[in-house]
């Protein structure tokens, strides 16, 4: 949903344009996604029942299909990492190269969750994003995100990832049978960064 100007593979870790400190003592870390993280995916998936909402990946076959498609021209897909680098999250924008937008997702394995990671993961690939390309970032000028109005974890996320409540899409979502509203949240290149630490990114 936004213009990319650099290679999608490309990792920023050079550039340094997230305006974040980071903090690596924790050994968690950010690295583009690859083809050889579909086991990791898999694992992500089978870690707990609310990821069948994420995505139907229920055997390798599938994972292996899920990675392909993150890794589409169209997309940038960043892998949260731990300490041996194996996938534990993820952060992806699908890119509108025209508007100069892209919508903005993320999960995380159930172990991994309740320590902001997460939340530090969405808000340095959001600062990546809206960074121009002069300053070493991908030249976004908008993200956008929706998340169930019964997801406070997805929230809390978007607010710490400097993401602002636009508004509510009622019943947006059919699941189990109910209808969900969503609420729709974006944030502006102009608008405040967040402060809370960042994740480092590795090559």
């Amino acid at each position: 949903m936004q213009p990319t100007t650099d290679d999608a593979s490309r990792s920023p870790a050079a550039s340094g344009a997230s305006a974040l400190p980071t903090t690596p003592e924790d050994g968690y870390g950010l690295r583009p996604v690859g083809a050889e993280d579909a086991l990791a995916v898999l694992g992500a998936f089978r870690s707990a029942p609310d990821m069948a909402r994420q995505g139907g990946v229920r055997t390798l076959e599938q994972a292996h299909e899920q990675v392909a498609w993150l890794l589409a021209p169209q997309r940038r897909a960043t892998a949260i990492v731990n300490a041996e680098d194996w996938l534990v999250g993820l952060v992806a924008i699908t890119v509108d190269e025209e508007n100069r937008s892209g919508w903005f997702f993320y999960w995380l394995r159930a172990e991994h969750r309740g320590r902001g990671l997460a939340s530090r993961a969405a808000a340095t690939v959001a600062d990546q994003a809206l960074t121009p390309t002069a300053g070493g970032g991908w030249g976004l000028e908008r993200l956008e995100l929706g998340h169930r109005v019964n997801n406070p974890a997805s929230a809390a996320v978007a607010r710490a990832a400097g993401f602002v409540d636009e508004g509510v899409e009622r019943g947006k979502f059919l699941i189990d049978g109910e209808r969900l509203d969503v609420r729709i949240c974006g944030r502006l290149r102009s608008d405040p960064w967040p402060a809370l630490p960042g994740l480092p990114w590795r090559p």
